[in-house]
């Protein structure tokens, strides 16, 4: 009996893993998923997604085998921000040096449908950058290659039975804009219980021979390819905490990041002596390690604290962090739970984090604050409803943001809470908030001579281009989101103020507040529009600049006044830093005119010439009128240049790189320009416009024709567009309805339809994509006429594909699949320990596994899911519980069986444990049962005693020959009345024993 085969030598186990964002642990309540978009905006065939990494992902990272990655970088660079100047702010007692450290999620939390850009004005596109100083991404993504089919967004949240990814990067539109704005933008990785299944951070922490750790220099290289700036670790495996051994390694994964040049902050849940999970609420001895360590020195940048801190844990904060030699307000931020507190009871109180004379003591962190949007539904009443999405909605959204970040009485130079506050109409109220402007001073990166802003707030009902309307599909693109006016409102009067807000034009509802008349954007989706009765001066502060105004310096604005000729004045207000109390006006001439769409006027500040302006605004006075009622002006451009920017020349190598007919979809690609000469590309489809983004690449949803032409304009940092590069197509004269079908055997069929009166020989490309088990890349050449080809012994592993065909010299068109998944690689024995009854496994790295089954002597093992959904059969990919990683056998000699299936159901089986009479009994059941001859059964018999015999003499090698004609005899054509089953528990007991042998 060959029993010292049944035990596998013990080995250290170390796993990977990286955090991912949505904190279930900490906030249950947080807003509801994001659903799915149907209809028109439902996410395209082809269109580029995100997804979630987990440590092996990690670890097998490149940018050519990531999906989409090309698509979805980041690539303007971080804005430097102007020096504080208090004069000018709203609140010019809070203190400048208060940072803001936002955890909240993006356009949506969307789980596999995380776009760029799309075709929904109902998502959010954050415009209070001017208070926050760190975005990072509290959104949960799907890992890649998880089926939709295993996401109904119909059942409760519990019932998301597939993997998160442990990291999670931010949406590279997210990140252009937080750049845009000067905000750093930090990926997020989080280990949880429950969130993220049986993935736990001691899986990042394997080193290589040199003793670095190649997850923490993917990480880094991550980061430099996608474009943001670094990470937000929230370690928060509250059952078994970290391993008090594994502490020293966490410090030293940390430091190597922090090293890096990437900003990391740590989350407040880790005890610095027990590694286990605690909350301090506080900066203290048992979490300040973390930060900065005696031995290890500085770790990271910054603390995000619990949120259940008070006025006396905050000033024993700031002592502690002064005792290390750290400034509290760089390095603690006390943490607001925004998204489960919302406009209720607060568990803590920003008052409390001033000292006696109202100076901040440490910075602030919020998780959720999106909520303002994301949780219209649960704050409204029915939370399927899906209201938050709804265009409907939106003004709800955009009141509910102003009330969260410039206060309750929507006016930044008012914040505090106040109960009196009118917010019940979109579910808020203002008796426990005072508004994030009471505590963080606006900041600005407007600077230099040049500044344009076309009010775009990066989504709209339509698009217009100039005054006129390009595009009349909605949308969300906070790529090309202007930076938004730095105060959601400021209007200085001393009579009857005017009301502010952004007009989406025609078709968006303005609710019961408003009542203009809606005309739309100059550029882009939204006007700035003023209105009301005007019975005395009205000042609306806008921008805060620190702007040098030269000889050749012009102001231009560009407004429509719908309502009638009267006796108004508009004129532009400029605070000039050795005045800044004082709005010098320059008048726009004829602007109590009623206007016939849109119109521009230039203004001369060369008077002014070697001032810097500090802020500028718009003044609008009644004039000899006493009072005008229904006054009404929208500004559609306010642009300060002083002509020293050229205007962008044509964009070069514009050309198509996939035209998807049959989905109406196109991929585009150019030469890109630096930052400091185009500010971003417009992409234009047959003269309407389609979206724009600073990169070299573009996806195109919606194709305005499947003839015509793709025009590319740059834009420079003050506005101008460049001439167009054009290139036209025509894919009616190229194939359409193209289908794929591949035999058993790999041959696959490729069928197409031809265009009429188009002639000339097919050629048809097909090329594996991204992550792939075998490459491929395969041209045929069919005659003229032909619609289809035969591409022979194409793989059966379910790599990404993309085919091409083209007619003659006609355009590529292209189709994107998978091929026929058949196979699966076995789970590596390697991966399992042996210690006795205790049996520890690790993650397999096979990109598509869905389940593992365990067997005890043919017996399935049964492992507690997360979120308490009992014990299922098998170990589920994403939410088998983390506690199941070790787990306890009923014997140590008993056969051990490791079946791993995945996504398209193929199995394959490894055995991890048994012994030579195990393999005689299974040989004999299988011929008792019918599954193998008698003549099969005897004549594996007498291989295996011939094994068996050379292994008693000590004879290892004749042995392992032996065993290697077993399995041979098994995959013999002798054995074609073999069942696949058995052939699989076979060939997986020969290859535990060569295994063995080999040892």
């Amino acid at each position: 009996m060959f029993s010292k085969w049944g035990k596998t030598k013990k080995t250290l186990i170390v796993t990977v893993i990286m955090l991912f964002m949505l904190l279930a642990g900490l906030s249950p309540a947080l807003a509801g998923d994001t659903l799915p978009f149907t209809g028109d905006s439902a996410t395209g065939l082809n269109q580029p997604t995100q997804h979630g990494y987990t440590v092996n992902h990690i670890l097998d990272w490149t940018p050519e085998t990531d999906k989409n990655a090309e698509m979805l970088r980041s690539r303007v660079p971080l804005q430097d921000r102007n020096q504080a100047f208090s004069a000018t702010q709203a609140n010019p007692e809070i203190s400048a040096d208060t940072q803001m450290f936002n955890l909240a999620g993006d356009y949506g939390n969307a789980f596999m449908d995380s776009t760029t850009y799309t075709n929904k004005f109902g998502q959010y596109t954050f415009p209070y950058w001017q208070y926050v100083d760190y975005y990072s991404y509290w959104h949960g993504t799907a890992s890649a290659d998880v089926p939709d089919y295993l996401y109904n967004p119909s059942l409760p949240w519990y019932e998301r039975w597939f993997e998160f990814g442990a990291l999670n990067i931010p949406n590279p539109a997210y990140t252009n804009a937080a750049h845009k704005n000067g905000v750093k933008s930090l990926a997020v990785i989080f280990f949880s219980d429950n969130d993220r299944g049986p993935q736990t951070y001691s899986q990042m922490f394997v080193k290589d021979k040199d003793g670095n750790f190649p997850v923490a220099e993917k990480l880094i290289e991550m980061a430099e390819y996608y474009g943001y700036d670094g990470y937000f670790f929230n370690q928060e495996e509250a059952r078994a905490g970290v391993a008090v051994k594994d502490i020293p390694v966490y410090k030293e994964f940390l430091k190597a990041m922090k090293q890096s040049g990437l900003y990391v902050q740590w989350y407040d849940s880790v005890d610095n002596t027990t590694g286990k999970t605690r909350y301090e609420n506080e900066f203290t001895a048992v979490n300040s390690p973390f930060v900065k360590d005696s031995k290890y020195g500085v770790l990271t940048d910054s603390i995000f604290l619990n949120y259940l801190w008070n006025k006396q844990k905050l000033e024993k904060s700031k002592a502690h962090a002064e005792s290390l030699g750290l400034d509290p307000l760089q390095t603690v931020f006390a943490g607001v739970e925004a998204g489960g507190d919302r406009f209720n009871k607060q568990r803590n109180d920003l008052r409390n984090n001033l000292d006696s004379n109202g100076k901040p003591m440490n910075s602030i962190a919020m998780l959720g604050s999106d909520f303002t949007h994301h949780a219209l539904d649960e704050d409204l009443g029915g939370e399927d409803s899906n209201r938050r999405n709804n265009s409907d909605y939106q003004w709800m959204s955009f009141i509910r943001d102003r009330a969260w970040w410039s206060g309750p009485n929507l006016d930044p130079t008012n914040p505090g809470r106040n109960a009196e506050a009118k917010l019940a109409d979109v579910a808020a109220k203002g008796d426990n908030w005072d508004g994030v402007a009471s505590y963080i001073a606006e900041r600005s990166v407007i600077q230099g001579s040049n500044f344009v802003s076309n009010f775009n707030m990066g989504r709209g009902l339509d698009y217009y281009v100039n005054g006129k309307l390009s595009n009349k599909d909605e949308w969300s693109n906070i790529n090309i989101q202007d930076i938004p006016v730095t105060w959601q409102w400021w209007m200085d009067t001393t009579g009857t103020p005017l009301q502010a807000d952004f007009d989406f034009g025609p078709d968006y509802n303005i609710g019961a507040r408003y009542s203009y008349q809606k005309v739309g954007a100059f550029n882009g989706g939204s006007s700035l529009v003023v209105n009301g009765s005007l019975d005395t001066e009205n000042l609306l502060h806008l921008y805060k600049t620190d702007l040098q105004v030269k000889k050749s310096s012009k102001f231009s604005i560009t407004y429509n006044k719908p309502s009638q000729d009267d006796s108004s004045l508009m004129s532009i207000g400029l605070f000039f830093k050795d005045n800044p109390e004082k709005a010098v006006k320059v008048e726009v001439p004829n602007s109590g005119k009623k206007t016939n769409g849109w119109v521009t006027a230039n203004l001369d500040l060369s008077k002014y010439a070697g001032k810097e302006l500090a802020a500028f605004g718009i003044v609008f006075a009644n004039g000899e009128q006493e009072k005008i009622a229904d006054y009404q002006m929208n500004i559609g451009q306010v642009k300060i240049s002083d002509g020293s920017i050229k205007k962008p020349k044509a964009p070069t190598d514009l050309k198509i790189t996939e035209a998807l007919s049959d989905s109406n979809e196109m991929y585009i690609a150019w030469k890109l320009d630096d930052y400091e000469n185009v500010k971003q590309y417009n992409v234009y489809n047959n003269g309407a416009y389609v979206g724009g983004v600073y990169d070299e690449v573009f996806y195109i949803k919606n194709l305005q024709g499947l003839s015509g032409d793709i025009s590319l304009t740059a834009v420079s940092q003050d506005g101008q567009e460049s001439a167009p590069a054009v290139v036209k197509y025509d894919l009616t004269k190229g194939v359409r309805n193209i289908e794929a079908t591949q035999a058993d055997n790999g041959d696959m069929v490729v069928s197409w339809q031809n265009p009429d009166n188009v002639d000339g020989k097919v050629t048809v490309n097909i090329a594996t994509e991204y992550d792939y088990a075998k490459e491929v890349n395969k041209t045929v050449t069919v005659k003229k006429g032909k619609t289809e080809a035969t591409l022979p012994n194409m793989p059966l592993n379910g790599d990404k594909y993309l085919i091409k065909i083209k007619i003659g010299s006609q355009n590529w068109i292209s189709y994107r699949s998978t091929f026929f998944d058949k196979t699966i690689e076995a789970y590596p024995a390697e991966k399992v320990t042996i210690d006795g009854n205790s049996v520890k496994w690790d993650l397999p790295n096979t990109r598509d596994w869905h389940h593992i089954y365990v067997y005890e002597n043919g017996e399935a093992k049964t492992f507690d899911t997360t979120y308490s959904q009992g014990k299922k059969p098998y170990i589920v990919r994403g939410r088998t519980h983390l506690k199941e990683l070790t787990f306890q056998t009923k014997a140590t000699d008993s056969i051990l069986e490791f079946v791993i299936e995945d996504y398209s159901g193929n199995k394959a089986t490894t055995v991890i444990r048994m012994s030579l009479d195990d393999l005689y009994n299974k040989i004999n059941d299988f011929v008792a049962s019918g599954e193998l001859t008698e003549t099969a059964g005897k004549q594996l018999t007498k291989v295996l005693n011939a094994a068996k015999k050379h292994y008693e003499e000590n004879r290892i090698k004749q042995a392992a020959i032996q065993m290697k004609k077993f399995k041979d005899e098994i995959n013999s054509k002798k054995m074609k009345g073999m069942s696949d089953g058995a052939k699989t528990t076979l060939n997986a007991s020969a290859d535990y024993f060569l295994r063995n042998m080999s040892k």
